[in-house]
């Protein structure tokens, strides 16, 4: 893991260790799906529905199948009663995590300056991620 450089590392981008992706970092969204969890399991409904879910996404774990993790997660989320994992971003935030992707922008690019000026040309690669698959 590489240092946090942000004055508010809860909310934040910074660079991998790499330096090859940046990491948004939003510890509310956590903080959130912890808090709907906890009231979901306050009651005895919700506990055993949101144990039933787990068992079987722990089931699951041990070999998943393609899709079934994801259907099994959407199954524990809509047990807990969790909404979707978004946060606000009000002005002040915004402006300081525009300069810090701006900084982990200019560092990625740094094999590749021109697609800073000219970002389309990234939309034609393949993905990093894609290129490892293959």
């Amino acid at each position: 893991m590489t240092e946090n450089p942000s004055r508010e590392p809860g909310l934040s981008i910074r660079l991998d260790a790499g330096w090859f992706a940046g990491i948004l970092r939003a510890d509310q969204i956590r903080r959130d799906t912890l808090l709907s969890l906890a009231v979901a399991w306050g009651t005895d409904e919700g506990r055993e529905d949101i144990g039933l879910q787990l068992d079987a996404l722990a089931e699951a774990m041990q070999s998943p199948r393609d899709g079934e993790l994801d259907h099994l997660l959407d199954a524990v989320e809509g047990a807990a009663g969790m909404d979707d994992a978004e946060i606000t971003i009000y002005m002040r935030d915004a402006l300081r995590l525009r300069a810090e992707l701006d900084a982990a922008i200019t560092a990625l690019a740094r094999f590749n300056p021109a697609a800073v000026a000219r970002p389309v040309l990234l939309a034609k690669l393949p993905a990093q991620q894609d290129r490892r698959a293959s």
